[in-house]
């Protein structure tokens, strides 16, 4: 890491400048703030964001119940209106079928859902998510899940906020750089023109 290397700047030199001091104290800083400010950035934006799912996946489970609905037949083509309550993914590997369930308030019902190919024949008895009005949904987030998203979100906050750490970094240390050159170009422009001349500088 190049601010660790700004931390040498600090070293004894009797040639150091100040600019030279302002490098180590950014570089310094940099690496105070990748020990300690990444990691909790990635962890509290973790842990918040894992606090939000599991809410959200509490209130999933409270607000749908799991049946079992049992196949009548195959369809052959969707219903109209028919919506696969999976994810793209699941779709591939579900089938279209007519089944009977009962609804949370004992209402029996009867329409097309996706059901996996090893029940999808007639007589087949298959897990089914619905609504507290019966109507299929989409299985709620596990918590497990959840936990692992956040994981996700936390590390993808930290590495923006290290990312954030080193460009600031180098924004100083450029603005540094390019004041060194102004000021040796200042000094340049006064000794320049008696540089080699017998007597220069009297």
């Amino acid at each position: 890491m190049r601010a660790a290397t700004g931390v040498w700047r600090w070293r004894r030199n009797p040639l150091c400048r100040t600019t030279d001091l302002i490098e180590a104290w950014v570089a310094l800083t940099a690496v105070v703030l990748f020990a300690c400010a990444v990691p909790a950035v990635g962890w509290i934006s973790a842990a918040r964001t894992d606090a939000s799912l599991q809410r959200a996946v509490q209130a999933q489970y409270e607000q749908q119940r799991e049946t079992t609905a049992r196949v009548v037949r195959v369809s052959g083509a969707p219903a109209p209106g028919f919506r696969n309550p999976e994810s793209a993914g699941e779709q591939q590997l579900r089938r279209p079928v007519v089944a009977r369930w009962t609804a949370p308030d004992g209402t029996p019902r009867t329409g097309t859902v996706a059901a996996r190919p090893e029940s999808a024949d007639p007589g087949d008895t298959f897990p089914l998510w619905t609504d507290r009005s019966g109507r299929p949904v989409t299985a709620p987030m596990r918590p497990d899940t959840a936990h692992a998203h956040a994981v996700i979100v936390g590390l993808l906050a930290a590495a923006l906020a290290g990312v954030f750490v080193e460009a600031a970094r180098r924004v100083v240390v450029r603005r540094l750089v390019h004041r060194r050159y102004e000021r040796l170009d200042r000094a340049w422009a006064e000794a320049g023109p008696d540089w080699g001349r017998t007597g220069a500088g009297s």
